[in-house]
């Protein structure tokens, strides 16, 4: 009887094993073909991404694009920087497109930004310039909508003409640096702060340290400086249609129409009346470079991905 009592022990154990590693086994297999599948679809999306990389507007000219004239339009909206909306990596692409396509009669930038970064509007207004030397023959036209300041107005000036809204807001022909300062907040807590550093400027306008006067000089010059470079691309764009104030440079912004007496904006107009009655090209083709579909959700499919190979390799037993 302890022999067959034992027997069964054994029989259900060895049963047991025999069914937990069948059930390992099929998890391999279900995460190795989930794996495989994740594989594939990542493959088709790059695949589309690189077709519709070369297929998206402006990239190549359409039906007509060799005969038929049309106004290339470059939208630049949101603010300027490495990281946001407007920023010289998609912009320039897009420039160059514009240019080169063989149908483009002008390139009209449709601009609503109230700035940001002068080092991305600098790159911008550079390669606008030197496009526009290379390309003689086609005209560039800004279009303002609802604001064209700061950062937006310093790339506005690489333009031929400026035009704008009456009400559009123009200008803010300056350069800031913002901060806070946290030092009383930090004594009513009773905090101390602990900064080691090797450079006597090395913490530089530290928020949680009394305002150091040398320091404050300093980043009024460089602002002063930048300012300047502000000033002079205005200047060099504008030419003699400005009607120097000395506000003008002063950080102030005005309404479209009192811009256009001002020498800041050369008349009225959206894209549609520019295409229409001043390139003479009523067709619009978008040149603007933008993350498609498959862009966006490639980006996040990676991110995505990463955190579930980590997760799925601890699962599966590889590591």
């Amino acid at each position: 009887m302890t022999d067959n009592n034992e027997q069964g022990w054994e029989r259900k154990v060895l049963e047991e094993i025999a069914f937990q590693g069948l059930q390992e086994n099929r998890r391999r297999r279900r995460w190795s073909i989930f794996f495989r599948a994740l594989g594939f679809l990542y493959a088709g999306i790059v695949i589309a991404l690189m077709w519709s990389s070369s297929h998206r507007d402006g990239k190549v000219d359409g039906p007509g694009g060799a005969a038929g004239q049309y106004t290339a339009v470059v939208q630049l909206i949101g603010t300027i920087g490495p990281s946001q909306e407007i920023k010289a990596e998609d912009v320039i692409p897009a420039l160059r497109s514009a240019f080169e396509a063989k149908g483009a009669k002008a390139i009209v930038l449709r601009i609503n930004s109230p700035g940001g970064s002068p080092v991305q509007a600098g790159l911008i207004n550079d390669e606008i310039r030197r496009l526009r030397a290379k390309y003689p023959g086609k005209p560039v036209y800004a279009v303002v909508e609802d604001v064209c300041a700061s950062g937006g107005y310093y790339i506005a000036v690489a333009a031929d003409k400026i035009f704008v809204d009456k009400a559009s807001i123009v200008g803010s022909i300056g350069v800031r640096m913002d901060g806070f300062g946290f030092t009383g907040t930090m004594e009513k807590l009773g905090v101390e702060r602990r900064s080691i550093t090797a450079g006597e400027n090395k913490a530089f306008l530290d928020p949680f340290q009394p305002q150091n006067p040398k320091h404050v000089e300093f980043a009024k010059s460089m602002l002063a400086e930048i300012h300047q470079q502000f000033i002079d691309v205005v200047r060099q764009g504008r030419g003699k249609r400005l009607k120097e104030t000395p506000e003008m440079f002063s950080g102030l912004f005005w309404s479209g129409a009192t811009s256009i007496q001002m020498g800041l904006a050369d008349g009225l107009g959206s894209v549609d009346s520019v295409a229409r009655d001043v390139v003479k090209a009523d067709e619009i083709r978008d040149f603007t470079q933008r993350e498609n579909f498959a862009e966006r959700f490639a980006k996040r499919f990676g991110a995505s991905l990463s955190t579930g190979l980590s997760e799925g390799v601890e699962r599966v037993g590889l590591n």
